[in-house]
């Protein structure tokens, strides 16, 4: 589907968008379905697609008083809200301030949403102290994504005060399904007198706040005082829905709870939504896992139902319910008979963004709970770099997990996390007690003076804190860089209690965009770790000697490139770069025959397989 996407409709011109290019949530759905599809490729076709499809917005390098072309401010619509999350996406993975800017400029457009005086955003100026159930979707992961970004816990604490807000007020005691719209003056003809609420259960709308929840709690702190909350929340929305999941097809009815009832049928945008709702839960560890099965049945059923292929090899989907609202002009009523009679289209841009959200999650469904819930720790305190943000804050940078531009880990950490594994950072030296709970823990190019100002070096408490954690039975990740870029003579203590000794030398140096010199083939089955052969890339590295029970893992030209121990009921796996980070497996930056991106899946599957 992706593919198809980008073939037919560049920049987002689908025909199912009235005026295409322009900036729309549509759009938005549907640049958030490429970016999830990226995330779990590695193909950077997916994400030109994105940039190609923004940077058309931003007016030059958003400086001006409205940075983003065509954005309709006057409207104050949370539907607008919802592209700003492709301008954080892009800011994070650039670092060029007119994203920033621009997503800035739709943070501000938040602030002056008007407020129902339960504190619920209105969804739009036109539509008076109405909360919506899409408001979940269209503002909510944007918020807590900027709140992560850029150190705002106001951000968080909308983000989440208005999903509790939907889960207390718009959810039917009875069936535990959630009305599309509450009214809290009670004023609009489709409202319940007694409650504000609309007469029935639009799936789509549901889908939008089902997504919205595992998004929002992605982004949150995991010590955040109301993800407790959230998570609750989510709960109670999954078993309403699987409640009401088809049981045959696996499909979910426009009208979630009146499957029987002549004019209703099953919708595809709904039921991609709830599809990965359920599986990006049960991945996180949000849901349990029997919902991953229920998301599983749902995708089949989706399959089967709405995708048909062409001679080109180029797909098309149908099933899609072109809108659905409340009130405006023409009135809608919000019945039954209102929902069952909007047109149903193929190949509707948020339709599309559902279903990629939806297959992105099941191309991690297989490994999902194979190591749920071990926890993967990154090293931020011998390697603790900073930088300062396009908004002047201090933040930690450099193979971390947070950190989506090219020297980050984020696709790194993605990898673990298709196999339930949660992230962590040790932003201290370890003690046992930090380290009682964590199956996989990664160093990574130690600092020196050039890098960090105030490096702290390894140090032999440390080595004994980790050796016996190793010991014990934990997975050690040491990742080392060149001699001129991290530190070795304190570095290699840790190494050498295991036999494994870095070497302070310059190999695989690339001076010019001739990347042949930082080439290297890893051969299937290398060090019982790579399960296929690949063609990767590791610029500018060092090299390793064994010693004891260490081995090579891979060597190239006579050099020692990877190495592995097993050291009491632990193991220890070494290598001469942290080859992993973003700018060799994101794929923007090496061409599709070098598939970095692969070989760190193989990788991960190891190490996953050994964490306990």
């Amino acid at each position: 589907m992706a593919d198809t996407v980008v073939a037919k409709w560049p920049k987002a011109y689908l025909p199912s968008l009235n005026t295409p290019g322009k900036w729309t949530y549509e759009e938005g759905v549907l640049l958030d379905g490429m970016t999830a599809e990226w995330r779990v490729t590695g193909d950077r076709r997916y994400f030109e697609y994105l940039k190609g499809t923004i940077d058309p917005h931003i007016d030059g390098d958003a400086t001006g008083a409205v940075p983003i072309i065509g954005y309709p401010a006057d409207q104050h619509s949370l539907d607008n809200i919802k592209t700003g999350q492709s301008l954080l996406t892009l800011y994070r993975v650039t670092l060029q301030p007119k994203y920033y800017r621009a997503a800035k400029y739709v943070r501000d457009q938040l602030r002056e949403q008007k407020r129902t005086p339960s504190g619920g955003f209105w969804h739009k100026d036109i539509y008076p102290n109405q909360v919506w159930l899409d408001g979940a979707y269209m503002a909510g992961p944007f918020l807590a994504e900027y709140g992560a970004t850029f150190h705002e816990s106001e951000a968080f604490d909308e983000a989440v005060g208005e999903l509790i807000l939907m889960d207390s007020k718009m959810r039917d005691p009875k069936t535990g399904l959630m009305r599309h719209g509450w009214d809290e003056s009670k004023q609009m003809p489709w409202a319940d007198p007694v409650t504000g609420l609309s007469p029935e259960v639009w799936a789509r709308a549901m889908g939008w706040y089902a997504m919205a929840l595992v998004d929002v709690l992605e982004w949150l702190p995991e010590d955040y005082p109301r993800r407790p909350a959230l998570l609750a929340a989510l709960n109670r929305t999954a078993q309403a829905i699987t409640k009401y999941q088809d049981s045959t097809t696996g499909l979910w009815y426009q009208v979630v709870d009146k499957q029987a009832q002549p004019g209703n049928y099953f919708e595809q945008s709904a039921s991609s939504m709830f599809v990965y709702a359920l599986a990006k839960g049960a991945r996180l560890g949000y849901l349990p896992q029997n919902d991953e099965a229920n998301a599983r049945k749902g995708w089949a059923g989706i399959q089967k139902k709405f995708v048909t292929s062409g001679a080109d090899g180029l797909v098309s989907l149908g099933g899609t319910v072109k809108v659905g609202g409340l009130g405006g002009k023409p009135y809608r009523s919000g019945t039954f008979d209102y929902y069952v009679h909007e047109p149903v289209i193929a190949d509707d841009a948020k339709g599309i963004g559902a279903y990629l959200l939806a297959g992105s999650e099941m191309e991690q469904a297989d490994t999902e709970a194979k190591a749920q819930g071990k926890t993967v720790l990154v090293d931020a305190w011998f390697n603790s770099q900073t930088r300062t943000n396009a908004a002047g804050q201090t933040e930690l940078f450099h193979y971390k997990w947070d950190d989506d531009s090219n020297n980050g880990f984020s696709f790194f950490g993605r990898m673990f996390q298709r196999y339930g594994m949660r992230l962590a950072e040790q932003k201290t030296a370890p003690t046992p007690a930090d380290l009682k709970r964590v199956s996989i823990y990664i160093f990574a190019s130690p600092d020196i003076p050039s890098k960090n100002p105030r490096p702290s070096y390894m140090d032999p408490k440390t080595v004994e804190v980790v050796a016996d954690w190793v010991k014990a039975g934990g997975v050690l990740v040491l990742m080392q860089n060149d001699g001129p870029n991290a530190e070795f003579e304190h570095f290699d203590a840790l190494g050498d209690r295991f036999g494994i000794h870095f070497n302070p030398v310059l190999r695989n140096h690339v001076l010019t965009e001739d990347k042949t010199p930082g080439l290297l083939t890893i051969p299937a089955g290398a060090g019982g770790i790579f399960e296929r052969e690949h063609h990767t890339y590791m610029k500018d590295t060092c090299t390793i000697t064994v010693s004891g029970a260490a081995k090579a893992a891979l060597t190239d030209k006579g050099d020692v490139m990877m190495a592995t121990v097993r050291y009491g009921k632990g193991i220890v796996y070494a290598v001469v770069d942290p080859w992993l980070y973003n700018e060799y497996t994101d794929g923007r930056n090496l061409t599709p025959s070098i598939d970095t991106f692969a070989a760190g899946l193989d990788l991960v599957h190891w190490l996953a397989g050994e964490a306990k």
